[in-house]
């Protein structure tokens, strides 16, 4: 057995002994879902568990309530960041699993830590707030929060395993309308109406999909379209996402839909207002050696990545990790709980909780530490080699 080989042996014992603690973290996220920015009781309910195991942890984080930064050893050769994620959606609870991301990440985290000091790795475990269309990490990463980090990963719930990320680029809007009340009935032309304005902008958004290019995104939903059928609607709202394979492209695409919203408002005298919900998430810049070790890592667990690809199409989900991944070495695998339903379905948030979803943590916690374990001492000694010369 090689020294690596025996580490990693160590590193199983260890997440076995916390294992029970993990599984109850996850349950508990699950039971108590908060959405984005408002995690309170989550993200102290991870740093809590990792400050009884042993880590240093910083809460705030970078001035952000909810997020949170706990570290272990004084390793200097590398320093790997495990990021977990804890929000949950509106009405749907757990419903992209990230339960078993924040309890994935801890896990590999206190099963790294065994082995930490001989190895010279400093482990960050990082609470990463608002994925869910607020960009947590963003915020973060323009705050200083991954400077240190050699290598930051993390796993995500999905139907099956894929093991490379290959998200979307996207923009998150705000849409307003203002128009002006009135009577629908006795003085329908003194108003100015707010809802047709949503009306033309949708027809025109269908209109334009035809012409786009293939796999670009444009969807959205109306979240207020009036009050009453005998008033004409004065305000409406909506959010909207704009997706792109990348940066690039997505910039030039927001021009295009942003003219479809113009057409309402130019089309019924509404005033348009369109903000920005978070800062653009980029796609990934995967780490591709890093991503072969925790390939390797997974199929020794048991995982299986020889999958029908209809069912893998969760990879191209966005996710502001695509930011990180543009400054630091990342991957960001997806790891099958199984079922039928797919993210962001209530079902799936059922699949997040269970054996099979449990597995699905102890291999996912596994499979990072191996890999961050890999990592590390193939740079540490390859930056030993460069400094020898």
């Amino acid at each position: 057995m090689t020294d690596i080989d025996s580490d990693k042996r160590r590193i199983a014992n260890r997440f076995e002994r916390v294992r029970d603690e993990v599984v109850a973290l996850s349950r508990d996220l699950h039971a108590h879902p908060e959405t984005a920015w408002e995690e309170t009781r989550s993200s102290v309910a991870v740093a809590e568990l990792l400050r009884r195991r042993g880590f240093t942890v910083e809460q705030p984080y970078c001035a952000l309530p909810t997020a949170f930064r706990a570290r272990y050893g004084t390793g200097k050769r590398f320093t790997v960041g495990f990021l977990a994620e804890y929000d949950a959606l509106p009405g749907l609870g757990h419903a992209c699993g990230h339960n078993l991301i924040a309890a994935m990440s801890v896990g590999a985290g206190l099963a790294l830590a065994e082995v930490a000091g001989a190895s010279g790795i400093a482990i960050e475990v990082i609470g990463t707030p608002a994925e869910e269309g607020g960009g947590g990490k963003i915020e973060l990463l323009e705050r200083g929060a991954f400077t240190n980090l050699d290598f930051a990963c993390m796993a995500h719930p999905a139907p099956v395993d894929v093991a490379e990320a290959r998200p979307y680029a996207v923009t998150h809007w705000h849409i307003a309308y203002e128009g002006t009340a009135a009577h629908a009935a006795a003085y329908p032309d003194r108003g100015v109406n707010a809802n047709d304005a949503f009306l033309v902008a949708q027809v025109a958004l269908a209109a334009l999909r035809q012409q786009l290019p293939a796999g670009v995104r444009v969807h959205g939903i109306q979240t207020r379209g009036g009050e009453a059928p005998n008033a004409i609607p004065e305000r409406t709202e909506g959010r909207w996402y704009v997706r792109a394979d990348s940066m690039e492209q997505l910039l030039k695409l927001e021009e295009r839909v942003e003219n479809c919203f113009k057409a309402g408002a130019l089309a019924t005298g509404a005033k348009l207002t369109v903000t920005h919900e978070s800062r653009r998430y980029s796609e990934m810049r995967t780490d591709q050696e890093a991503l072969e070790c925790y390939r390797r890592n997974a199929i020794a667990l048991g995982r299986n990545f020889d999958v029908d690809p209809l069912a893998a199409t969760m990879a191209r989900a966005s996710t502001d990790m695509g930011n990180v991944s543009q400054v630091v070495n990342a991957i960001h695998p997806y790891i099958g709980v199984g079922g039928t339903a797919s993210n962001h379905q209530p079902e799936f948030a059922d699949a997040c909780i269970g054996p099979i979803a449990e597995q699905a943590l102890h291999d996912g916690a596994l499979g990072l530490a191996y890999t961050a374990l890999d990592i590390a001492q193939r740079r540490s000694a390859c930056r030993s080699s460069n400094e020898e010369r």
